[in-house]
């Protein structure tokens, strides 16, 4: 119903002769989200395909792992995506390349992507978004950035555990909020800590 109340107000304001002002996709934040929504595709792809090369390697509980984060990783995407069509800018066609190598390797090339989004993508992006004043743009690089930070932790973790063979101490069950990707290694709260959904509206992942 809302998406086609967005099409059918979109119509009538074309149709008066005003032009939307994002229409034309050629605004930072518009490349801020399509730079976003191929990012978070390849990362939900490419940690699909972590968790099944650690699976290979006896590693269960890190292949747990990259499927909540790959989960959330869609979930990332899916929002950006849905911005993109109400600001009427292209959603990219996306490709994902990527090399998997083994489960340590694999964890260290997350560890930097989730680092580089943590400290340099999002924070440019939201400073975009808010110079323009493009508040759903806003609000999608919000969710993603808070969640690539517990990412960033859950992933330097499961490195640490590795090393000290410490693999059986990982959890065992995530819950990732279907709204903003919210992951939480355990049962999470009654609310979503992000966005505040009711966790019956959680996807459980677990062993």
């Amino acid at each position: 119903m809302k998406k086609e109340f967005s099409s059918l107000l979109l119509a009538f304001v074309l149709m008066l002769g005003f032009t939307p002002v994002f229409a034309a996709g050629n605004t930072q934040t518009v490349k801020d989200l399509q730079d976003a929504f191929t990012g978070e595709s390849t990362a939900h792809a490419k940690y699909a395909a972590f968790a099944k090369k650690a699976k290979e390697e006896g590693y269960a509980k890190i292949a747990l792992l990259f499927e909540a984060a790959s989960r959330a990783e869609k979930i990332h995407a899916g929002n950006h995506q849905a911005a993109l069509k109400q600001l009427g800018a292209d959603v990219p066609v996306v490709n994902p390349e990527f090399d998997v190598k083994g489960t340590r390797d694999n964890l260290k090339d997350a560890i930097a992507g989730e680092s580089y989004e943590v400290a340099t993508m999002y924070p440019n992006f939201l400073k975009d978004a808010s110079k323009e004043k493009v508040n759903i743009a806003m609000m999608s690089f919000n969710y993603a950035f808070q969640t690539e930070k517990k990412h960033k932790e859950l992933y330097e973790n499961a490195l640490n555990s590795l090393d000290n063979n410490q693999v059986n101490s990982m959890p065992s069950l995530y819950q990732v909020c279907l709204v903003c990707g919210n992951t939480y290694a355990g049962q999470g709260p009654a609310r979503c800590g992000i966005c505040m959904t009711p966790n019956e509206k959680f996807v459980t992942l677990k062993l």
